[in-house]
């Protein structure tokens, strides 16, 4: 069973412009967190709530310490939530940051790419949720839903430079909603093209049978008669074979007296003319007195040409004349 690993977009251009509309929704969620953050307006907002009688009072903890009893901070007034929402807004801007210039170059791949924005849904769902919890801590004033800011209008707060704290978190929890929303489309996109189609399916294993071909082609090559393999030794070396001639013929280079020469190649039948020239094999010249046979031709007795090395040929001497003698004086 072949296992594909999808690596194409089906939805690309609309991925990446859902990627340009998420940029300006997460710098708002960071401002709005980090406008939230070391308790800003949280505090202020819970006594406003307990001046109007919707939830509890920030010293019922100071209350339930003085009689020993047990109290939890409820998660709508904890600085975990402020903090928590503080950090996720950090990492939405930094994972879009990350995630557009890689989804550019085609790398953004769909399986990855779900994790992520499945990842990122996930905590942006438990922000809000935590946002709108309750607060059951005080039997008197019990709060079963939503906190005020967010259930009633920001006029009903008993001091009116809360306002504004107000509509800054109603404006939060409405964003975090925008974004878990986007999130959710982009997750359902990229999770579509996580399942191959069948065109998609043939088309990979097109891919992979022209690999595994040009793999074998290479090591058929490397394996070939054609090509002496190469040994550690050191008179040995890596030569390709010359076609028309057996694979001996391309042998390590051979020592005769301590010199090294190349190593030995066959004779060929075919001449070149210089050496029909030097050897007489043409019958015919451009000379009219040796196509005579009338007229004797001294037969020269035949040298055998020896070869000089460049290295060895003496150079031409050079004249110098004598310096002039200077004239003696009578």
């Amino acid at each position: 069973m072949h296992f594909f690993f999808p690596r194409r977009h089906r939805h690309y251009k609309l991925t990446l412009w859902l990627m340009v509309a998420e940029l300006p929704i997460t710098v708002v969620v960071l401002t709005l967190t980090g406008l939230a953050s070391h308790n800003t307006y949280r505090t202020l907002l819970w006594q406003d709530g307990a001046d109007n009688g919707f939830n509890s009072a920030p010293n019922a903890a100071l209350y339930a310490a003085a009689n020993y009893r047990p109290y939890t901070t409820p998660m709508i007034w904890s600085s975990f939530m402020t903090n928590y929402n503080l950090v996720i807004g950090v990492l939405s801007v930094f994972l879009l940051i990350v995630k557009f210039p890689v989804h550019s170059m085609h790398l953004f791949f769909p399986p990855i790419g779900a994790f992520i924005q499945g990842s990122i849904m996930v905590l942006y769902i438990v922000s809000a949720r935590f946002q709108a919890s309750s607060d059951m801590s005080d039997p008197k004033h019990p709060q079963s839903g939503p906190p005020w800011y967010i259930t009633k209008s920001c006029s009903v707060a008993a001091h009116k430079s809360n306002i504004g704290y107000c509509e800054q978190a109603k404006s939060l929890f409405a964003v975090t909603i925008v974004i878990i929303f986007l999130y959710f489309v982009e997750f359902v996109i990229v999770v579509h093209s996580c399942f191959i189609t069948k065109a998609e399916r043939d088309e990979i294993l097109e891919q992979r049978e022209e690999k595994r071909i040009e793999k074998e082609f290479e090591e058929e090559i490397m394996n070939s008669p054609s090509m002496i393999p190469m040994t550690p030794a050191f008179d040995q070396v890596m030569i390709p074979r010359t076609p028309g001639y057996p694979p001996m013929a391309a042998t390590s280079p051979v020592t005769h007296g301590g010199i090294l020469h190349a190593p030995f190649t066959p004779r060929s039948s075919v001449r070149t003319p210089g050496f029909n020239r030097l050897g007489g094999a043409s019958t015919s010249s451009d000379l009219p007195l040796r196509d005579n046979s009338n007229m004797s031709t001294p037969q020269l007795q035949s040298r055998p040409v020896q070869a000089v090395e460049p290295q060895s040929r003496p150079e031409s001497a050079m004249y110098f004349p004598p310096p002039p003698k200077k004239a003696s004086k009578k």
